[in-house]
This record gives C-alpha cells, structure tokens and sequence, in this order.
C-alpha cells in the first residue's frame, strides 16, 4: 500500500510540473505570437497602404486607435483602427480605402481649371467634425449623433448639420475661415504658374486676389527633434493649411523649401520652424544662401514651434522653453500672425591652423546661441556622435537629457578639459585676458543657456545687466568643470564672467588631442 501511494503521488508530482511548465511556456510564448501577429498585420496594412498611396493625390497613414469616435466615410461603421488623410481628413476603414479613391477628392493645391480666379467654393467632407464644433448657420453644436453626420469644409473649416447644408451654403464661396491670411489659396498658384509660362515675374499683381494683409505662412518641420512630434505636426498642418505649405525637413531640404518665397510677395512671408535650435540654425543658413543669390526682398520671417531638447534660441525669442502638443495648433498659428519683428546677431566664426605654411582655407562656421570649448561642448559632441549612430534610441526630450547627464558625470570623473587655461589665450576687443584656473569657456549670444538657463546674470545680489541677443556683444564666461555646470543650472553657484565684447580671438596650443589652432569670432 505504501509503494502504491508513493507511486501514485510521482505521478502527480510529475502532472503537477508538466502543467507548469506547459502554462509558463504558454505565458512567454502567447505574448510574442500576438506580438509578431500584430506586427505581421501591421505590415501587411502598410504594404497595402502603401500600395495605394503610390497613385493616389491622398496623403494616407494608418491608426491602430483614432483618438475620438470616428466612422468610415464610406460605410459609416464606426471605427477603431484605419486609414485617414492627413490633408482632408477622411477617415476609412481598411476594406474601403480603393472605394475611397473614387469617391472622395483630396485638397487641390492648384486649381485645375485655366483661368484667373479670385474665390473658391467649399470642400465639403462628410461626419468626424471636431468634438465641440458649431454649426455656421444655427451656431449649436455639431457631431452629437453616434452616426456619420454633419460636414467640415476641408478649407475653413467650418463645420454644419445635415439639416443646414440647403443648396445657397453648397454654392456660397469659401473665405478660408480665420487662417486665410496665412493660407496660400489653390488659384493664386493656378495664377502664378500661367504666369511662369508666359515668362513673366510681376507677382505682385496676383496678390490683390488673395487679401489686403496677406502673410503666408511655410511650416518647416524637422521629424527627429526632441520628442519625435514632427510627423504628428505635419499632418495637422496640412489640415490647416494648403499643403504645398508645410514640408518635412527629412525629405528636403530648407533651402529647395524656401524657394517657395520667391513665388509670393516680397517681404509678406512668415516660416514656422518646427524643430530645435539646430534646426532654426539650419533654416537661417538657407536664408543666408538666399541673400547670396540676390533674392534679398524674398527673405521671410522666422517663427519657432520648440521641439527640441535644449531650445534656448526660442526661449530667448519668447517662444517658450518646448512644445508638448499642450497649445493647439491653431492658437499657435494664431500667435504667428501677431507676432511682431526682433532683431537677432548672429556670428561668424572662423577656425584656422598656424603656422607659416599653412595652405588650408580657414573653417567658417554660424553661431546663433553660443560657442564653448570645454566641458558643456564635449557633451554636446558625444550627444551629437552617439544620436547619429542610433537616431532611433532618442524619441524624448527626458532620454536626450538622461544622456546629456550620463556624459556630464563621466567628465567629472575624468576631467579630460582639465587645466585649459593654460592651454589657450582669450582676447576681447584685442585686449588678452588673464585667465583664471578653468575647464571651460563660453561665448553667449543669447540670454539662455543649456537648456533654460540665464548664465550671464546668474544669482545673487551682484548687479549685471541682462544679456542682449541684438546688441553686438559676446558675453564670455567661464566654468570650472561639469560639476560647476550642474550648479549654475540648478542656481547653486554663478559662473566666472570674463567680459563682454565686440570681436574675440582665442589662441589653443593642444587641445583634446587637436592640431594648434585660433578660433575668430
């Protein structure tokens, strides 16, 4: 009996453990199927999207969640997952999309029809009207129904029931809704591209047709800045905006973008740079290649969406510290136009080799925020090499500056800008500089620095005046090391404030393992 009950309880045991390691493996296993399953369909959607976008004049991306209740435009189910147009906003379920295509027109950026034209009518598409939309005739409240209901004009977009859209609304014409002078309209374009065939350049008669105060606006958006919210932006843009307006950075360039300004009239235009400070430098480099070629009366207006991690420029200009999609877009269009003019300097700074037979051509480069040699510079190196090699890794502006303090507390335990000064000589104005034990010296155009912080009037009761971002000067500082930039930012330590000047010259002996040098600014 005791030999039977031993055996018997093995063989439970055994059952006992087979089960286990039957419903770990299903744990582990189950998740990756779903996963894999998931991504097969995913591709399988994007493939097919993919397929149709190739000859389509839609701009279609696909949802795994729409973000309200949305319904298909051509079945009117209602919708979790599909396909919507970043233009027009249609939004169609997977199994309708070919259906789509014959049925609904996208946006026309130019108007096909010959002939000048001052007006258009409304583009009118049906149901997913904005949540808390009202109606331009009866002015109560739109898309209350759990249905695909009520229209949205694709241009000014005002929004109106079943009910109200009578046959004198289809035929009234549209007036690009509170953004229309910042919309280039389709027949303007039309216009202006008769006029190219006829060979002539008198734009500024084809303005009238738009509006008095016209100002056009050219968004400029950069996808890999800071948080990734470019490709977002793009589309709400587009659907703003005509969408020959709004470029993404990663597929031209700003200076092929901007040649745009020369189609519209002189001195009228306005560009949104969505991006960090890298990418407002880039944008004004290409308006500096537009001075070069002559187009002087063309150069527009810089605005600035922050998406960046530091974005000190913007902060400085009064465009906040970064942009987390908590404003929307169209109060951001809104502080576009009312946007008054500033000044900024910016600064050439030329590297050259010494020597007597040197025949290299001296490296010219553009500062707009600040120039350092040291410690704050080698992280901003290392951030910059480490980003290029894995872009993917830095989708947030907490990871890049997670990083940013990785590589600030290697250098305090490294120390490689120890002693610098006794490897370089700073003039100000032609005046040498007698320099302090230091690991770092910075050069300030704008009033913020590493990331909001006001370096050159630091803490305290000492009583410097504040630093200019038109006035001419530099303000030069210098920092003791890492630790010393960790304690200005968070206001537990000042700087050492050099002086301010018109024209700097810094002279290196060998520095970070780097050929003697002297950098001009």
């Amino acid at each position: 009996m005791e030999g039977t009950g031993s055996r018997s309880s093995t063989s439970s045991s055994v059952v006992t453990a087979h089960g286990l390691v039957f419903w770990t493996l299903c744990s582990v296993l189950l998740p990756v199927l779903i996963t894999l399953w998931c991504s097969f369909q995913r591709s399988r959607r994007q493939m097919l999207i993919r397929d149709i976008s190739w000859k389509s004049k839609h701009d279609w991306r696909y949802t795994d969640l729409f973000g309200q209740p949305s319904y298909c435009c051509v079945c009117a189910q209602h919708i979790l997952q599909g396909a919507f147009c970043n233009c027009c906003g249609l939004r169609i379920n997977e199994g309708c999309l070919k259906k789509a295509e014959q049925l609904f027109h996208c946006k026309e950026i130019m108007m096909s029809s010959s002939g000048a034209r001052s007006s258009m009518p409304h583009h009118w598409i049906r149901g997913n009207v904005p949540l808390c939309s009202c109606c331009m005739v009866c002015r109560l409240q739109c898309g209350t129904l759990p249905k695909l209901c009520d229209y949205r004009c694709v241009w000014c977009q005002h929004t109106v029931h079943d009910e109200c859209l009578v046959d004198y609304i289809k035929t009234q014409e549209c007036t690009f809704g509170k953004f229309r002078d910042l919309i280039i309209p389709p027949y303007y374009l039309s216009t202006i591209k008769q006029m190219r065939k006829e060979k002539r350049t008198d734009y500024e008669k084809v303005a009238p047709y738009c509006r008095k105060h016209w100002m056009p606006v050219i968004v400029l958006a950069n996808t890999r800045s800071g948080n990734n919210m470019g490709e977002t932006l793009l589309g709400e843009f587009k659907l703003l905006l005509n969408p020959i307006q709004v470029f993404d950075l990663s597929k031209i360039t700003p200076a092929k973008a901007l040649q745009l300004c020369t189609l519209l009239p002189c001195n009228a235009v306005r560009v949104l740079v969505c991006g960090g400070d890298g990418t407002v430098g880039w944008v004004l480099d290409a308006i500096d290649e537009m001075k070069i070629k002559g187009q002087e009366r063309y150069i527009p207006q810089v605005a600035i969406l922050p998406l960046g991690t530091g974005n000190d420029l913007s902060n400085t200009l009064g465009w906040g510290a970064g942009y987390a999609g908590e404003v929307p877009l169209e109060q951001i269009l809104q502080n576009v136009m009312e946007a008054d003019g500033v000044k900024l300097d910016r600064w050439k700074v030329q590297v050259t080799n010494k020597g007597y037979y040197n025949l290299r051509k001296p490296k010219v480069f553009t500062m707009n925020n600040y120039f350092s040699i040291g410690p704050d510079a080698l992280m901003a190196l290392n951030f910059h090499a480490h980003r290029e090699k894995t872009p993917s890794l830095f989708s947030s502006r907490i990871i890049n500056k997670a990083v940013y303090f990785f590589y600030g507390t290697k250098d305090c335990l490294v120390q490689e800008c120890k002693d610098l000064n006794k490897k370089v000589e700073l003039e100000l104005d032609g005046e040498r500089i007698e320099l302090p034990n230091l690991e770092g010296i910075i050069f300030l155009n704008i009033g913020y620095w590493g990331g909001g912080c006001r370096l050159w009037e630091g803490v305290g009761d000492e009583p410097y005046p504040l630093a200019r971002h038109d006035d001419g000067l530099l303000e030069v500082v210098g920092v003791h090391g890492s630790f010393h930039c960790a304690q200005i930012q968070v206001k537990l330590a000042n700087p050492v404030r050099l002086g301010q000047a018109h024209t700097v010259r810094v002279t290196t002996q060998t520095l970070f393992h780097a050929p003697a040098c002297a950098v001009c600014i």
